[in-house]
């Protein structure tokens, strides 16, 4: 519903954004989740009409921190209350001195800034907040004239497509969007010991045997959240997949001389819900000096509470952790304290018949997309892999089973792994390097937006393949490397565009480089009327008579895009009578042979019988003006008399290696 009416400031209208406007299209996306009830209820309101003196932030900091409203998104605020703890990764998000209310320059809008695959971006919105009779419906600060949390979680909404996609998420996604470092997500639950015995890599056992002493060089910088995947047997109220937030942990002596571990964690729903041994006047104050009990109770905020480790470990089911990021911009590794002052990143991508080769079971894996590591000195290395989240059909969706339709990660993201291969500096067998076990890895496939892997690696070179579970599997990625010692990374090239491997008899092949300029030779496909300014390769097909009949011309089309950009191409054969020159063929003319359609892919081929004569081949992408340079590979079979001959080859070896060169 509009708000009513048209805010004014001195007789200037205030920024309504055309963007996101206000209305039930930036509240649903398909009104699949409970707030569609609200649909007809809503306003929007601007703060200065919801409190008479609105700020981003309240003068008493305690009552700054996020409160959840009608809308499922606790994994976003458990996020947002990291930041606020942050004050230099706040002023990231929220850029500082924006004019507010009151304020002579304030137009009614606010800037933004999130994190999305390696870069930051900008979001602007205008300060109309969804309300409920005249009350922010969604989330809020505790303090009700302080409105920088609304107000991120619009942003959020925006940058999303709506507020019913904040419905559900990770807090680890979240935290990664906030602060553009990373987040890694680790399970509480208790394995059983056939499971233990299946799992072999030490690492993952380390992951899965997980304590919160790993993390004690960063506690205080950290983020740590914690999550209930259905309702705990002492938080009787928490419903499932709620997220909170732990504020604080500490080892605190008891009268008896003892140390017991507590943890202060906060709801975001604004209330306590915990029914243990440390809530009020539990029976645990009771074992600890009375001075110090007391201190701890005043610590506990509205909707804050303590409990003890072994609660903690008991009761929640998986923990997220957020890397600390310096002031400087630099990432911290969580495990040892050490600042990880270089970093790189790359993006690539997966596409289906050329570069997804699968898992490594896979008879394809190695055509997936591969990258170099180089490490100049021993030192700590932290890599990640994240893809690109799609968004799926929400009426595809809103049909699947119960079951199914919870599992959001199998709707929006491939199942990924990340492996990594020390190799030699120059050249190397890619066949049998993929039949040795990797020095590093994140071990198994797994359905989310990021996997991380950490190691300790000496001076060398590496090879990293990231990969889909499925062969075929089609995503964007991002690769970043964090390192606490000088490193360069760079993506393989890929090989020179090749034909198949022939047996039947002897080939003449050419190659032709070309380009698509906009505005001049990048004409598009046959839909437009310029696909005639397409580059155009001429060749004729001679009259061999010794020649048998079956495929004489193999042709392929390389376009030199990286994979996170590729054109969809193709090309036609257009037979060219005798004496008659390609500009005068007819414009509805055929095409005696067609590589379509066009393709999302680095090469496309071709092989075809082609009669006697001269030919022009047409490449093109689908769309005119697509600028890219471009590789035509053309074989001609041919026919050539055979000599009598003394020489014998004793053998014949076809071997193919993968060789390629590390560039500092």
């Amino acid at each position: 519903m509009k708000e009513e009416g048209r805010a004014r400031l001195g007789g200037e209208a205030l920024f309504e954004d055309p963007d996101f406007p206000s209305d039930d299209t930036s509240l649903f996306s398909d009104s699949s989740t409970p707030i569609a009830r609200l649909q007809g209820d809503i306003t929007w309101r601007r703060p200065q009409e919801i409190c008479r003196s609105p700020a981003l932030f309240p003068n008493n900091m305690n009552l700054g921190h996020a409160k959840q409203g009608l809308l499922g998104d606790c994994w976003f605020l458990c996020a947002c209350t990291f930041l606020f703890k942050n004050k230099h990764l706040l002023n990231k998000i929220l850029p500082p001195d924006q004019p507010q209310w009151g304020n002579s320059r304030y137009r009614g809008s606010f800037q933004f800034r999130f994190w999305q695959q390696g870069f930051w971006i900008e979001v602007i919105i205008d300060d109309r907040l969804p309300c409920i009779n005249s009350t922010l419906c969604f989330s809020c600060c505790h303090s009700p004239a302080a409105f920088w949390v609304a107000l991120l979680e619009k942003a959020y909404a925006k940058l999303h497509g709506s507020y019913e996609r904040l419905w559900a998420g990770q807090v680890s996604e979240a935290l990664v969007d906030l602060t553009g470092g990373l987040a890694e997500h680790w399970s509480l639950r208790d394995f059983s010991l056939e499971e233990q015995k299946q799992e072999q890599d030490s690492d993952q056992d380390r992951r899965r045997m997980l304590d919160l002493n790993l993390l004690y060089s960063v506690k205080d910088d950290c983020a740590l959240s914690c999550s209930t995947h259905s309702s705990a047997g002492g938080a009787s109220e928490q419903g499932q997949y709620h997220a909170l937030t732990v504020m604080e942990w500490l080892d605190v002596s008891t009268v008896s001389g003892s140390e017991v571990r507590l943890l202060r964690i906060r709801n975001p729903w604004g209330r306590c819900c915990w029914g243990g041994t440390w809530i009020g006047s539990g029976a645990g104050w009771s074992s600890v000096d009375p001075v110090c009990a007391s201190d701890l109770q005043a610590r506990a905020a509205e909707g804050e509470f303590w409990l003890d480790e072994a609660e903690f470990m008991s009761q929640f089911d998986d923990v997220t952790v957020g890397y600390p990021i310096s002031e400087e911009g630099h990432l911290k590794n969580i495990y040892t304290g050490n600042l990880l002052e270089h970093s790189h990143q790359l993006a690539g991508r997966w596409v289906k018949g050329h570069s997804a080769g699968g898992n490594r079971n896979s008879s394809s894996y190695g055509t997936n997309p591969k990258f170099w590591l180089k490490v100049c000195e021993r030192g700590e290395v932290l890599v990640s892999l994240l893809q690109q989240r799609k968004w799926r059909n929400m009426e595809k969706c809103a049909q699947m089973p119960v079951e199914d339709s919870k599992n959001t990660k199998h709707q929006h993201y491939q199942a990924v792994a990340l492996h990594m291969w020390k190799v030699e500096k120059k050249r190397f067998n890619l066949s049998r390097m993929l039949n040795k076990p990797p020095c590093a890895s994140t071990h198994c496939h797994a359905y989310e937006r990021e996997v991380v892997f950490h190691e300790q690696l000496e001076p060398g070179y590496y090879l990293l393949i990231p990969s889909t579970y499925q062969p075929g599997a089609e995503a964007q990625f991002l690769i970043r490397v964090f390192s606490s010692s000088s490193t360069s990374f760079s993506a393989m090239k890929s090989p020179a565009p090749s034909l198949p491997l022939t047996t039947d008899g002897e080939w003449e092949t050419s190659h032709f480089r070309g380009s698509w300029v906009e505005g001049a030779t990048a004409g598009g496909s046959r839909n437009f009327m310029s696909h005639w300014q397409n580059p155009c390769f001429h060749f004729t097909v001679c009259d061999h008579s010794g020649v048998t009949s079956g495929v004489n011309v193999r042709i392929t089309l390389h376009q030199s895009r990286p994979y996170t950009d590729l054109h969809p191409i193709g090309f036609h054969i257009y037979k060219v009578p005798e004496g008659v020159s390609t500009q005068m063929l007819l414009r509805d003319e055929d095409p005696v042979a067609s590589c379509v359609p066009h393709c999302y892919t680095q090469d496309v081929s071709l092989a075809c019988c082609l009669p006697p004569g001269a030919y022009t081949i047409l490449p093109s992408t689908y769309e005119p003006d697509c600028s890219a340079d471009f590789t035509l590979s053309l074989a001609r079979r041919i026919h050539r008399k055979v000599l009598k001959s003394q020489e014998r080859l004793g053998r014949t070896i076809q071997e193919v290696s993968h060789i390629s060169v590390m560039q500092s």
